[in-house]
């Protein structure tokens, strides 16, 4: 099948359900697409496997955090204040997808790679670190996007039989306190394994960011 122009959207800010919602309704559309956005509020993200009731998701609702689930894979992602997420939707017979693509995390988070190099960051998708069952970013599953060996973001994927999504957070800041409350991480593994986007580049704009993100995810997509 011949490769269908990829069309871009930049969101601004919006609440972690409000960007699943739309990532939702893409994956339904079935079109080829790139959308990035900035999250607006903390919330904790579980995935579709877990339970409401795990005990991040417990911990976050004491401490006055919405829960939402994805419908995608993998573990808890707590998001916070100017998070950048991407997500990429293709239809199932793209030549894009592959056959491969529950294992292609670097294929197609190229383009995350390149923006980040393109801020003086260089950054990679390896294996996951195995430091948490609960904190996504430090599971044991997947891919891990990582920096001087800090995991600095992850991705997660939901597959139709017309269409897949593969969406992904770059987080801005990192309360880790409350971090480490949810999911129940010491200080000891918190610390040295992450980082974020403002660490590495303390003068970043997010907005420029989240702009230069959707150009780079499109332009490593038509190159592919």
């Amino acid at each position: 099948m011949p490769r269908t122009p990829v069309a871009q959207v930049d969101d601004g800010l919006l609440d972690g359900e409000e960007n699943i919602r739309r990532d939702e309704a893409a994956l339904a559309r079935g079109q080829p697409g790139v959308r990035v956005a900035r999250i607006s509020a903390p919330a904790l993200s579980i995935g579709v496997g877990q339970n409401s009731n795990v005990p991040s998701a417990r911990r976050a609702r004491a401490l006055g955090l919405p829960v939402i689930r994805r419908t995608t894979g993998g573990t808890g992602v707590l998001l916070g204040d100017g998070d950048v997420v991407w997500s990429i939707v293709l239809p199932r017979d793209d030549p894009r997808v592959g056959p491969d693509f529950v294992h292609a995390y670097g294929r197609l988070g190229l383009g995350v790679v390149h923006t980040l190099a393109s801020f003086g960051v260089q950054a990679e998708w390896g294996p996951a670190l195995g430091l948490s069952e609960e904190f996504c970013f430090l599971g044991s599953r997947g891919c891990a996007l990582t920096s001087g060996g800090r995991a600095l973001g992850g991705a997660a994927q939901h597959a139709t039989r017309s269409a897949l999504l593969h969406h992904g957070v770059v987080p801005l800041t990192l309360d880790r306190q409350r971090l480490e409350a949810v999911f129940g991480l010491a200080p000891a593994i918190s610390e040295p394994k992450l980082t974020t986007l403002l660490e590495l580049v303390p003068t970043v704009n997010p907005i420029s960011f989240a702009a230069r993100l959707g150009d780079l995810i499109v332009d490593a997509l038509d190159s592919a």
